[in-house]
């Protein structure tokens, strides 16, 4: 590999960073990744783009497996589906639903790629529905010395191999649980009174398959339920007050809806409904920041009246929130690792100084809540480690696929993982 083969780093996907290093290689082949792997410098995979942090950046190179991607594969059984790590999940759904398969979680943005969300413990919503890592069964990753690994679901360090955070090393393929294809419905309420919401959190998450609370911190709150269509009728909530919808909405006050997903409850398949956003268009703001903090499901209404005036002082930064669920599951660094969730998201307006100043006050509220950030979004805690039983077998295990620190960053090392 030499100079010619290095391209400049590319900018975030909402535009507000370059990542740093000395640029960007994309092999077309395993020997060329290998080649990159072993050549002596610092490597950071990059999917998407879609981090709003650090966590992707190297003093070294940047490796995308774009060139690599390749048709997923059904596996005999049709019990699970093995796709390549730079697969999106935009072009994953319909290939799984012409086939007769689906998944259980996708994420607001169909946009972003298997591995990226993966790693980074991304998560759609619902009460029943893991994040997107959950349904991960096995993976296989190039490691530092240029060597294949492929961990399977039993094995003892599957769990601290999925939501990895790209530092055991480049992963080529991964494998996930399908299931028989389904229909979604999704329906919108505005005007809902986020005071009863909250107040009612168990009964108002459990009443569909996919429920999330998109809010201003004006009081009130719009409620959108997805609901699998052979799930039976989604439950009454009309006694929390607001109205239907009268036409499409976008979660972000007078933006175009034509880049969300149908609504007004007409149902369609898994793909079309479980995100907001459609494929073909830019999702959200675009121009924009993210944070989210998952909380402990039985002190989340508690955390989120807390954080709420937080919040609400700077309604000016403030894009849009989602309170949304995620199911618990047992992987080492995922934000859900071992406890029911609801996640604080918000998007921002783009300002990186005035937003990671809200941040700081904004964890100084959620400090004793146990708010774990997600791993992709801004935040500015850095002791975070004592936010996850299994910090030091991550460690542990990070330094033993990687003891010479090659899939090593700003990111890691600022949090203590290396």
């Amino acid at each position: 590999m030499n100079d010619a083969d290095v391209l400049p780093s590319p900018r975030t996907w909402a535009g507000h960073r370059s990542y740093g290093g000395r640029g960007l290689v994309i092999p077309r082949t395993l020997e060329e990744l290998r080649a990159v792997v072993t050549s002596g410098a610092p490597v950071r995979a990059l999917g998407s783009r879609h981090s709003f942090n650090d966590l992707a950046d190297s003093p070294g190179l940047l490796v995308s497996l774009e060139a690599l991607a390749s048709e997923p594969v059904l596996a005999p059984d049709g019990a699970t589906v093995t796709v390549s790590g730079a697969t999106r999940y935009g072009t994953l759904g319909p290939w799984l639903h012409e086939r007769g398969a689906g998944l259980d979680a996708l994420a607001s943005l169909p946009h972003i790629s298997v591995a990226g969300a993966v790693a980074t413990g991304t998560h759609g919503s619902g009460d029943a529905i893991g994040s997107l890592a959950s349904c991960v069964t096995g993976v296989r990753l190039m490691t530092a010395d240029g060597n294949l690994a492929t961990l399977r679901r039993g094995d003892a360090d599957f769990p601290g191999a999925v939501v990895a955070l790209g530092a055991l090393g480049v992963v080529v393929d991964l494998d996930l649980a399908v299931r028989p294809t389904y229909d979604v419905a999704q329906t919108v309420v505005d005007d809902v009174p986020l005071g009863g919401v909250l107040a009612d959190l168990d009964a108002v998450w459990s009443s569909a398959t996919s429920v999330s609370a998109f809010t201003r911190w004006d009081g009130a709150c719009a409620l959108w339920r997805k609901h699998r269509v052979d799930a039976g009728p989604v439950r009454d909530l009309s006694g929390l007050g607001g109205r239907p919808a009268d036409g499409p909405r976008h979660p972000i006050a007078g933006v175009d809806a034509a880049a969300c997903t149908e609504q007004g409850g007409v149902p369609g398949p898994w793909f079309d409904r479980l995100p907001h956003f459609r494929l073909e268009f830019t999702p959200s703001a675009g121009a924009e920041l993210q944070s989210e903090y998952l909380l402990p499901r039985e002190v989340a209404a508690e955390a989120i009246a807390a954080a709420a005036p937080v919040l609400a002082d700077v309604r000016d930064l403030v894009l849009v929130s989602e309170i949304r669920s995620v199911a618990a599951d047992d992987l080492w660094l995922s934000g859900e690792q071992g406890r029911d969730t609801i996640g604080l998201h918000t998007t921002w307006r783009q300002d990186v100084p005035a937003v990671t100043a809200v941040l700081a006050r904004l964890e100084e509220v959620l400090a004793p809540y146990d708010a774990r950030p997600h791993w992709g979004k801004l935040f500015v805690r850095r002791d975070v480690g004592s936010l996850y039983p299994r910090w030091d077998d991550a460690r542990e295990l990070i330094a033993s696929y990687d003891p010479r620190g090659v899939f090593s960053g700003p990111f890691l090392e600022r949090v203590g993982l290396r």
